[in-house]
């Protein structure tokens, strides 16, 4: 299931107090009498007389302006449609009730007998925060300054409180020793001060957390992610310069009232822990890691909050259903795709806590048409092949905030939902043309599987038969297979809209709750050129103003799709034709920057390819005991090194990031000491923006150390754009035309461009269950293919994207440089890699490349019959492989392989016709086409 965080504790008592000593009490009692009393009167002045104010109930309607009381406060209501929902807008309880309340103040006024025993509370916490706090640390509070912020602070070497100030509501989010994550609401104080306090935490735990703070304005904002090794010396303060006091009756009070929990060592543990703790004690070396403790995580996509498990994704418009093959029209995108046509849902899952309803909240960012805010739940397959018994619409709240709750299963003749139930969904975005300023109004949205009790998985279907009228379950949507999941829990389900060109253009699946505009909006970019600012899918798409220009002045092309079309390999070209979707890397003799051209050759120039460093072809092609292999034909003469390399394919590299280094470098066998034939060793290259030596990931050689440095680089050497990752053009020491330093593409559009990339989602296997799929495996194994291809890998816990966090992955790559033999060796060494090293490149999607690069051909079939036959546009398969394109097919690429591929190679050979043929099925089941 997606990755999990465990309970959201919507509601912790606010009088649950740690333990106090009484003996210690008359200690201080004199020096904290005054703070008593302090503590009294703001509780007093924020009194507020409820004795004519009617309790809350969840469903009743309540109007803007209604006043109730709750868990002894009152509240106004702010937002009537968010008020009369309860659950998560239930006031003081739900997480985003601040949204639709004001909190007018504590429900103490009118009862005196409430008064006094918030003062004994106050008193008999106050006690217990005095014993747990020493003297010297009672002084530096004391002559802290008035500030605001936010912090923790030590009580004893297991216990540690956090605490907020100057806020009407705070939310706690910490992770303890890689455990899962607890999302916890924080118990206010009457003078704005919010604390918590967690107990028995182990010796040396890390403790990362951060804040969700509500504001005065009805807002929130959340803090970045900190850490800190629990727990040193009692009584220690985070960083007064940041320390949440604004007096020191706050610190006190914050201690003494805080809500409790204790963290259990026998409470469940990531499963990082365990997959990693093999490759924990390898040594990085000068290694610096990408990600650590330290780095600033994205908010989880499921987590457990006590009363229901919720799960928070992101969707985007479709054109028409997912399972009608016959219209061919799911997967590809629709002009203006950027443009409000992405929405963000979330399901609350009651029924997984022993409730018996299920809840969907979806936010869109523009009004949806009053009659066709769809909501399909429940497939059944019988009339059409997107017939859902649960369809409707949807309830509202405002212009852009909708709901729907059921508790019955129609799928099962209207049964009480139960935990196993599947829940398939798809949230329809029929927009209101009133308030949409251009392109169509009507779009569906993805299929989503929902395992109630579990959260969404990538599915298959049961069939893919030729449709039958009347026919119940047609093409039901079953849990994918994990080990058929190559990206992990967030892979793409199986297409079933016929359309083997754009398989590598989709959303992961099951996208952050707030990725769903970044990841469009980079796409817009990836799709722009950055000469004229044309976007390649449309001419409806307009101009985006803000790109023209920003190439060049020398580029080898102006968009990252004209090389890596639909986001997979480059066709090879005809011999004599320019190779403008290839890169060219040149150098002198010794491997260093070309004088005249730098360290990629780029043939096109603004003002023309005259002014450009001249174009590069296929000469021809030499027969290699019948593999081929290419001549190239300088324009201008050849460099004295050089390294052609063709576009690749970039789904899954976000997932490759995620990687440990050290699960990366247990595997690096420089001297053969297995004496398997297999070395394998890490590149190493110096970040461009922090000068630490990284892990090299990317690129046929592996010299970018992240997507963001790759993204960087392509758009530097390949597109003329400088960002601040690379704000030098690419030069050589003898150009003059070059262009100026500086930063053409800003950081903003950088990182929606990054997004995007990170998270483009990796295909499910198919054929999974075949049995020569199942015997190729063990052969791809047996012959030593596994010796470099590695299988799969435990994504970081560390990674931001809690799309890519805790993965399990199957990417069949080492990520490290092997010696492929003289066949393959260019002249041009890279890094630390010679001529004839080369990274693993990971194979999945290998299957499906042929059909991404050549794309289809044929009319559209706009009558959309018949039901279940495929519609009339084909693939036309352009295959090559390898970081020329010389290799035609599988079988010409594992020929091609020398080195320490070559005892594989040889294993290869031997095979009878029969185990070859396994082989080559099981290599294209990594999404095999057809």
């Amino acid at each position: 299931m997606f990755q999990q965080s465990p309970r959201f504790h919507s509601n912790i008592s606010s009088n649950f107090y740690p333990r106090f000593h009484q003996t210690f009490f008359s200690k201080y009692f004199l020096g904290v009498i005054g703070i008593v009393a302090s503590m009294m009167s703001s509780v007093a002045a924020h009194a507020y007389d409820c004795t004519n104010v009617t309790q809350y109930a969840q469903g009743n309607v309540i109007a803007t302006g209604k006043i109730v009381k709750n868990i002894n406060n009152a509240y106004e209501c702010t937002v009537g449609g968010w008020c009369s929902i309860g659950g998560p807008y239930e006031p003081g309880i739900g997480w985003a009730e601040s949204n639709a309340w004001k909190n007018l103040g504590s429900c103490t006024a009118s009862n005196p007998a409430s008064v006094k025993s918030s003062a004994n509370s106050i008193s008999s916490a106050l006690s217990s925060a005095v014993v747990s706090i020493s003297s010297a640390t009672f002084s530096s509070v004391a002559s802290s300054s008035s500030a605001t912020g936010n912090g923790y602070l030590v009580v004893d070497n297991r216990t540690v409180t956090f605490f907020a100030n100057n806020a009407p509501w705070v939310d706690i989010h910490y992770v303890v020793a890689e455990g899962i994550q607890q999302n916890i609401r924080m118990t206010p104080n009457a003078d704005n001060t919010n604390v918590y306090t967690l107990n028995n935490i182990p010796a040396g735990a890390v403790v990362k957390y951060f804040f969700t703070i509500g504001t005065g304005a009805g807002g929130q904002t959340d803090t970045v992610w900190k850490q800190f090794s629990c727990c040193g010396a009692a009584s220690s303060i985070s960083s007064l310069s940041s320390v949440a006091v604004s007096s020191t009756s706050s610190v006190l009070s914050s201690v003494s009232s805080s809500s409790s929990s204790s963290f259990s060592s026998s409470a469940p543990a990531s499963s990082k822990s365990s997959a990693t703790s093999s490759v924990s004690s390898v040594a990085l070396g000068n290694i610096v890691p990408l990600f650590n403790n330290s780095t600033a995580l994205e908010n989880v996509i499921q987590f457990d909050r006590g009363d229901a498990l919720v799960t928070r994704f992101s969707d985007r418009a479709r054109d028409r259903h997912a399972k009608e093959n016959h219209f061919q029209a799911h997967d590809h995108y629709l002009p203006f795709y950027w443009e409000n046509r992405t929405a963000s849902i979330e399901i609350v899952d009651y029924v997984a806590k022993g409730g018996s309803s299920i809840r969907m909240n979806v936010t869109t960012l523009s009004k949806l048409d009053d009659l066709q805010a769809e909501n399909r739940w429940w497939y059944v397959g019988d009339g059409t092949l997107a017939e859902f018994c649960g369809n409707g619409v949807m309830n509202v709240i405002d212009q852009t905030h909708y709901w729907k709750e059921s508790s019955t299963n129609c799928r099962e003749n209207l049964r009480p939902i139960k935990i196993g139930d599947k829940l398939e969904i798809e949230v329809s975005q029929f927009m209101d043309k009133a308030t949409l300023p251009r392109g169509r109004d009507h779009y569906y949205g993805s299929t989503f599987l929902y395992i109630v009790g579990k959260g969404l998985v990538p599915w298959d279907v049961t069939d893919m038969n030729p449709y039958v009228p009347g026919k119940t379950f047609q093409r039901d949507s079953i849990e994918m297979p994990e080990s058929a999941q190559l990206g992990g829990i967030h892979s793409l389900n199986r297409q079933t809209s016929a359309e083997p060109a754009d398989h590598f253009m989709q959303m992961a699946y099951g996208l952050g709750y707030e990725n769903g505009q970044p990841f469009v909006l980079g796409r817009r970019l990836a799709h722009t050129e950055f000469t004229n600012g044309h976007h390649d899918e449309s001419e409806e798409n307009g101009v985006f103003n803000e790109m023209v220009g920003k190439s060049g002045p020398n580029y080898v092309n102006s968009a990252c799709v004209q090389c890596h079309t639909r986001n997979g390999r480059a066709p090879v070209a005809a011999v004599g034709e320019p190779l403008v979707k290839w890169v060219f890397k040149v150098g002198d003799a010794a491997g260093n920057a070309s004088p005249t051209i730098g360290r990629v050759l780029q043939p096109n120039n603004v003002n023309g390819t005259a002014s450009g460093e001249g174009s590069v072809s296929i000469s021809s092609f030499t027969d290699v005991g019948g593999l081929q292999k290419p001549n190239f034909q300088f324009e201008r003469g050849a460099p004295a090194a050089f390294s052609a390399r063709i576009a690749p394919q970039i789904v899954g590299m976000g997932l490759l990031e995620a990687i440990p280094e050290s699960a990366i470098l247990a595997n690096v066998d420089e001297n053969d000491a297995n004496g398997d034939g297999i070395s394998g060793r890490a590149q190493k290259i110096t970040d461009p923006v922090t000068g630490e030596v990284r892990l090299g990931r990317f690129g046929y050689k592996a010299t970018a150390t992240s997507v963001r440095h790759q993204v960087a680089a392509a758009l530097n050497t390949d597109m003329g754009v400088t960002t601040s990752v690379l704000p030098k053009p690419d030069c050589g020491s003898s150009q003059s035309n070059c262009g100026a330093t500086g930063v053409e593409l800003s950081d903003t559009h950088l990182d929606n461009l990054t997004k995007y990339i990170a998270l483009l989602g990796v295909r499910s296997q198919r054929d999974y269950g075949d049995a020569q799929v199942i015997k190729g495996k063990s052969i791809f194994s047996s012959i030593g293919c596994a010796g470099c291809h590695t299988d799969t890998f435990k994504t970081s816990s560390y990674t931001p994207f809690a799309e890519l966090r805790n993965q399990n992955i199957h990417p069949y790559t080492d990520m490290l440089l092997h010696d492929m033999g003289p066949g393959l060796a260019d002249s041009l060494p890279e890094g630390q890699a010679s001529g004839s090293e080369w990274r693993t490149p990971p194979l999945w999607g290998i299957g499906l490349s042929p059909c991404v690069t050549g794309g289809v051909s044929g009319p559209p079939n706009t009558d959309g019959l018949p039901y279940g036959v495929d519609g009339k546009k084909v693939c036309t398969p352009s295959a090559n492989y390898l970081h020329d394109g010389r290799a035609r097919n599988l079988d010409e690429a594992i020929r091609w392989h020398g080195g320490e591929g070559l005892k594989a190679e040889q294993a290869y050979e031997r095979l009878s016709t029969s185990d070859k043929d396994a082989l080559l099925k099981f290599g294209v089941s990594w999404n095999f086409y057809d």
